[in-house]
């Protein structure tokens, strides 16, 4: 990594993935209560923070063509901004990796990052629960990226419990089908009525309850879960359309992306328990 100044740094927006994900119920709200397990993955989006002696707030790079006003992350640091009522401003450079609408949390870890990284370069010394509290405004998964730990969450996704989970290595495949997360969530077809965990979720049947409705309305996802399965337990991630298998060593995963149709896009990368952009921020003074 380039040299890193209190004016100017970088930091990974990682992705996540779902290890199981169940749907409890729908609240009055709209928003529905869930069980999920988030891992992180050590790979994911790059933005760079540069700070401004103006107020206004500049995103550049991969901005995929998404108005400024509808983009996440400008909308996290306008949201740091008024809250701190800060004077400076910050220009933030993105390189795009992570697949949208692939349940990698692309956006989410991207909102995430913003807060953590406009908290230091702006010298606002908000707790990691105070900008929870600001980024569930954003989005239900963006207080996981926050928090930075493994864990499981509960409610609409802001109760976190940290878990330690056992270094895996993911192959991680998106069939290159967008899947819209709010289409998914008002379909009438998804199951909504999964009991909630009692005693430990380990000696417990997981599943995502996303997975049956998506893969008929994306048959794309469907045979990405089948071709996997042909290497390890397939899974899909969140809402998808990515979908993954775990595997104990680099070169086993390695293997299967190098098999990968050309017609998806994958990646190979290990889970770790502390998020990779609290561990760069950590190094920065």
């Amino acid at each position: 990594m380039t040299k890193q100044t209190m004016t100017s740094f970088s930091l990974l927006a990682p992705a996540k993935l779902n290890l199981f994900l169940h749907i409890n119920g729908r609240r009055e709200d709209g928003y529905h209560e869930l069980e999920t397990l988030f891992t992180f993955l050590n790979y994911g989006d790059e933005l760079t923070f540069t700070l401004t002696n103006t107020a206004s707030i500049e995103v550049t790079g991969d901005t995929q063509g998404i108005p400024l006003n509808d983009n996440l992350i400008y909308k996290a640091a306008i949201l740091l901004q008024n809250h701190c009522q800060i004077s400076f401003g910050v220009k933030i450079n993105l390189i795009k990796i992570l697949p949208m609408g692939g349940g990698v949390g692309g956006g989410s870890s991207d909102a995430a990052s913003t807060l953590l990284a406009l908290n230091k370069l702006w010298k606002c010394h908000l707790s990691l629960d105070e900008l929870a509290q600001l980024g569930i405004k954003l989005g239900a998964d963006v207080p996981v990226f926050i928090n930075g730990r493994s864990a499981l969450a509960q409610g609409i996704g802001e109760k976190l419990v940290d878990v330690e989970l056992e270094k895996k290595w993911f192959c991680v495949v998106h069939p290159n089908e967008h899947i819209s997360t709010a289409k998914i969530f008002t379909h009438p077809d998804l199951k909504r009525d999964t009991p909630k965990l009692k005693g430990d979720w380990q000696q417990q049947t997981l599943r995502n309850d996303c997975e049956s409705l998506v893969k008929k309305l994306c048959p794309e996802v469907e045979k990405t879960l089948q071709w996997l399965l042909k290497y390890a337990p397939s899974k899909m991630t969140g809402t998808g359309s990515c979908c993954f298998a775990e595997f104990a060593t680099q070169k086993e995963a390695q293997l299967v992306l190098e098999n990968l149709p050309n017609t998806w896009s994958g990646f190979i990368a290990s889970s770790v328990n502390i998020s990779p952009a609290h561990t760069q921020l950590n190094a920065i003074h």
